[in-house]
């Protein structure tokens, strides 16, 4: 299993836009194959930051996502809002503290 992060930047007048469709689907995508978690969080200073933040069970869970009718729905509609080139990571944990 690994994280996936993605930072969005929104115009603001975009982002209700964005709140909006990504309650619609936030359970398509967390339901997606491989999906073991889904987050999304807000800069606690710049509110036009957002991040993603969602555990898959593998590499290729994550592509065929993103190779999905559902990614391109979300995709489609999510990067018309940006005012920034997004970001991406993948993750390996490396310690787990108790």
């Amino acid at each position: 299993m690994f994280t996936r992060i993605v930072k969005m930047s929104f115009h603001e007048d975009n982002i209700p836009k964005f709140l909006e469709n990504f309650d619609l689907m936030q359970h398509k995508i967390r339901n997606a194959k491989g999906n073991r978690y889904l987050k999304l969080y807000q800069d606690k200073t710049n509110k036009s930051i957002f991040f993603t933040y969602s555990h898959w069970e593998t590499e290729e869970d994550l592509e065929n996502y993103r190779q999905s009718e559902l990614f391109y729905d979300v995709w489609s509609f999510t990067k018309k809002l940006f005012n920034e080139k997004p970001e991406a990571w993948s993750l390996n944990k490396l310690y787990n503290l108790k």
